[in-house]
């Protein structure tokens, strides 16, 4: 795998972490990130993520970040917190598995209305061979905490 972009890797991981009850993933990645979703072939506004970011949007890091996790994009405000409210109603359930680091807040960057359930890693080694399947294995589990809450029933029902 050396030579390839982090998120190629990324993403070859992510498909086998994937249950099948959650239907047809969809990935997008890129040099800096990878979008995942279900259903759709096009990413929707609600997705899950993983890029790099900028160390001033980045806690502790000094050159880079790298955040994980679950975005609401809609144009519309109120969309994005009624997105997030369905996520929030259950946040003592995911959280049990996600632990303290994921965020529930504003989006990181310009788009002020989105919002995220996220975290930060400062400073990641993007050369470390291990790095790739330690994203993917961290978004999957934000795939599967939060997934069956934002599609209001359990997966597989």
């Amino acid at each position: 795998m050396a030579g390839r972009p982090v998120f190629a890797d990324v993403a070859d991981a992510l498909r086998g972490l994937m249950p099948a009850e959650l239907g047809d993933v969809g990935l997008y990645e890129h040099r800096y990130g990878i979008k995942v979703w279900f259903g759709s072939p096009k990413a929707p506004r609600e997705h899950y993520e993983a890029q790099v970011i900028g160390a001033d949007l980045a806690p502790g890091a000094k050159v880079l970040g790298l955040e994980i996790g679950f975005h609401c994009e809609y144009p519309e405000p109120a969309d994005n917190e009624a997105a997030l409210a369905r996520l929030v109603a259950k946040e003592k359930t995911w959280r049990r598995k996600l632990g303290r680091e994921p965020v529930v807040g504003p989006f990181l960057g310009r788009a002020k209305h989105w919002r995220r359930i996220s975290e930060i890693w400062p400073d990641p080694d993007l050369g470390d061979p291990e790095l790739p399947f330690e994203l993917a294995d961290r978004l999957a589990e934000y795939v599967t905490c939060l997934e069956p809450h934002r599609r209001n029933r359990p997966v597989g029902t």
